[in-house]
């Protein structure tokens, strides 16, 4: 089965057709490489740490500048070594140049299920939305790598869920929880508030925050964007699987009118 990217090395891959960008098909779409990156800090944590694993709880991905559809390094580093939290690093170079840094919390996981719970909102079942191609409204061989099935509600307002056709890497076990990240970047282009074709609104950012174990291989998104007056807006969503939600994602959008 193709993938998102190949392995050249212990750190270095390249993208696939899968992975061209919606805002420039020359370009890599974030969204299969932050998967990456958030696999390839769990890879590396259970090589150091195979006996007392910690699981990924929250990851800040800051995009630093575009990535060409060309090959590229990943670093990853312990930040602050602990035996039951840890902070970690993931930096994605190319071509010497950083475009794409991760910090990672990564926390001891227990039992609690007696006081498990969450009012964020429930998304509805996965058939009673309708099937939605992204590939209508937005260009790139990632867009067209995804499944979905959308409710869109409002301008900026919109339920999906989603899943890849595609392993991020070939022959290689991924975890849930990797593999949903790899998907959480699309949250700004299922629930558009304008048509790309008006505006730039990429984002700068994005930060998840996951407080239990995903399930299954659909994953769902509940999504707002808002655009303020000053050319900043913010892209938020509620995670989801097939049990209910399991978490957060934010991202900040810097949005240029087009001219014209």
């Amino acid at each position: 089965m193709p993938s998102y990217f190949l392995r050249l090395s212990e750190t270095s891959f390249e993208p696939t057709q899968h992975v061209g960008g919606a805002w420039n098909p020359d370009e890599q779409h974030v969204a299969p490489v932050l998967g990456l990156l958030a696999h390839l800090v769990e890879a590396e944590h259970g090589r150091r740490r195979p006996e007392t694993p910690l699981a990924l709880a929250r990851t800040n991905f800051d995009i630093l500048g575009v990535i060409p559809m060309d090959a590229f390094d990943v670093d990853v580093r312990v930040l602050r070594p602990g035996r039951t939290i840890e902070l970690v690093e993931a930096t994605l170079t190319h071509g010497g140049r950083a475009a794409l840094v991760l910090r990672a919390w990564m926390l001891q996981q227990g039992d609690t299920s007696a006081l498990s719970g969450s009012p964020l909102p429930q998304m509805p079942p996965r058939e009673t939305l309708p099937e939605w191609s992204p590939a209508d409204v937005w260009p790139g061989g990632a867009i067209r790598s995804i499944d979905a099935r959308r409710e869109h509600i409002a301008p900026g307002r919109a339920r999906c869920w989603i899943r890849p056709r595609h392993p991020l890497l070939a022959d290689e076990p991924v975890s849930n929880r990797a593999r949903m990240l790899g998907m959480t970047d699309f949250a700004n282009g299922i629930a558009t508030r304008v048509a790309p074709e008006a505006a730039l609104y990429p984002n700068v950012d994005l930060t998840a925050s996951i407080f239990r174990e995903p399930a299954g291989e659909w994953f769902g998104l509940d999504t707002s964007v808002s655009f303020g007056s000053d050319g900043t807006g913010l892209t938020e969503s509620v995670l989801s699987d097939e049990n209910g939600p399991l978490g957060t994602v934010s991202q900040t959008l810097t949005v240029r009118p087009r001219v014209g």
